[in-house]
């Protein structure tokens, strides 16, 4: 059961494989110039595993101790993880005890592939999920470990590095844009960004914009929900 779930899931993760590693080359080549010790993003990557967390991590690291306000530039950074978990816990509730892994290994690759992809029928989902969020997991640690080494032996201008996790999250919105018939979604998410940048600066914007895609998401199944009653009646 188990390594049937690991063949199927395998297949899935290989496009994420393909950019965490690059993705977590880089992260270990900017903790490199930095001064930091390969250990660091090797334990960082295993133990927090977010990955635009760790990147603002580096700056915070090399700043003045002040806990308060990592805390809410961690909340507002991965505010988005507060919405993907509450969409998956009726899939994660019958997972026993994986569901703590999932829970803390849940990224946005995992998220999407999670989600969207239905298993075949003699594949118990969990350990799908299980194997998916492992493997992009691996994928990260592996990354950022060898980037950190191999900063060792090669040296060049890492400025801008950071932005390969922007290029990834536009890459993949493409992709799920190209997939998917309605775009509703997405250019409601589009339009609540601009809305909450324009209004609230562009560091304060990302908790205020999850609230107002929340809400239009609300108030558009509630129009749904009494258009399709008012058709039964």
């Amino acid at each position: 059961m188990k390594r049937k779930a690991l063949k199927v899931a395998l297949p899935h993760t290989l496009p994420i494989c393909v950019g965490f590693l690059f993705l977590g080359i880089s992260y270990g080549f900017l903790m490199k110039s930095k001064g930091f010790s390969f250990l660091y993003p090797m334990f960082m990557s295993m133990f927090i595993f977010a990955g635009s967390m760790e990147f603002v991590t580096v700056n915070l690291l090399l700043s003045a101790f002040n806990p308060l306000y990592a805390l809410l530039l961690t909340l507002m950074v991965n505010a988005r993880h507060l919405f993907y978990g509450i969409s998956m816990l009726d899939t994660y509730k019958d997972c026993g005890i994986k569901k703590y892994y999932l829970i803390f290994g849940m990224c946005d690759e995992s998220f999407s592939i999670n989600c969207s992809t239905i298993p075949p029928l003699d594949i118990d989902r969990g350990w799908f999920m299980f194997w998916v969020t492992l493997l992009n997991h691996f994928y990260w640690v592996v990354g950022a470990t060898l980037g950190g080494l191999l900063g060792y032996i090669i040296h060049f201008d890492t400025t801008g590095i950071e932005f390969v996790m922007s290029a990834l999250f536009v890459v993949m919105f493409i992709n799920q844009w190209k997939a998917a018939k309605n775009h509703t979604p997405a250019i409601i998410g589009i339009f609540s960004s601009l809305i909450c940048l324009l209004l609230f600066g562009a560091q304060n914007f990302m908790i205020p914009s999850m609230l107002l895609i929340v809400c239009s998401f609300a108030m558009k199944r509630s129009s749904l929900e009494i258009e399709s009653e008012g058709d039964a009646s």
